[in-house]
């Protein structure tokens, strides 16, 4: 009996490697009459390097290849970083399903022997998201913007061009580097880009897509959904400095989340609790109300 082949699309770099042999690991061992693939690509993201992704058009760079494989039926599903996904995801390429979140935490990593920042140098980070907010930790830091996968950016800070970088823990962890971790942020001291930690599962509307039902994580969807409506709302791209983070208790959904507006330079954060039910509801809720008392703040001459 020929078996039915089923293509996974990825981006090439060895985080998103590891991360879709994942879902590929999965399938191989609970639908053993598809036959798997990996197809990777290099994305428009993964080739400019000198420049901010703000410089440069943001998220979609990291999914446009991906999109196309899939329209063109060279792949049946994309693996992505919720994190890097676009808010906005095209009708005819729907998210099919999410994994279970690791670690949404954002890390502090040294450079290799080290056991402490060395201020006269950068700390590099690739997100104004976090520059903002690790200001108010370590006001005497100055940051600058780093790139490239997770490999570079650690020969980087090795190579002595940074005193200490930031990380996503997940990806660290995943690549089996957690012993560079040199300290992990809470939640409430950085507030994690919507959807860190999960994986996005992307398929082609109107295929059957059940054989990933045991792979998919119900709590990590309602996440996603109330950390992606709120940032939505607010209309962030990968480099506005938005941030999102629900955490989940039996069906209550808390949703901490971040509002900065760059004319001001003013920035609020809050949160909101509801039913997990309401995900995008909350989201947007929230969003609303953040956004009100920071317009509240300037008014009043805050």
């Amino acid at each position: 009996m020929n078996k039915r082949k089923f293509i996974i699309g990825s981006r090439e770099s060895a985080l998103a490697v590891v991360q879709s042999r994942m879902v590929l690991g999965y399938l191989q061992e609970h639908c053993p009459e598809l036959e798997t693939e990996l197809l990777t690509m290099k994305t428009t993201g993964d080739k400019i390097l000198d420049r901010r992704l703000d410089q440069i058009g943001g998220k979609g760079l990291f999914v446009k290849e991906l999109d196309k494989a899939l329209m063109d039926r060279r792949s049946d599903l994309s693996v992505h970083s919720m994190k890097d996904l676009p808010m906005e995801v095209a009708e005819d390429l729907p998210l099919v399903g999410c994994s279970r979140r690791e670690d949404p935490r954002d890390v502090l990593v040294l450079p290799e022997g080290a056991k402490e920042i060395d201020f006269l140098k950068p700390i590099g980070t690739s997100s104004l998201r976090r520059s903002l907010q690790l200001r108010e930790l370590f006001p005497e830091a100055r940051f600058e913007s780093i790139r490239g996968n997770l490999q570079t950016r650690l020969r980087k800070l090795d190579e002595g061009q940074f005193g200490a970088i930031v990380l996503a823990a997940a990806g660290v962890k995943r690549m089996g580097l957690e012993h560079r971790i040199s300290r992990y942020f809470s939640v409430e001291e950085i507030l994690p880009a919507a959807g860190q930690g999960i994986l996005a599962l992307q398929g082609r509307k109107g295929e059957d897509y059940s054989m990933l039902a045991g792979f998919r994580d119900p709590e990590a969807e309602d996440a996603a959904a109330a950390e992606r409506a709120f940032v939505r709302y607010l209309d962030g791209g990968c480099s506005s400095p938005i941030a999102a983070h629900a955490r989940i208790r039996g069906d209550q959904l808390t949703l901490l989340g971040l509002y900065y507006e760059e004319e001001t330079g003013t920035y609020t954060k809050g949160t909101k609790t509801g039913g997990r039910d309401q995900a995008e509801e909350l989201g947007e809720a929230l969003a609303r109300e953040l956004r009100e008392q920071t317009a509240g703040k300037h008014k009043g001459g805050a």
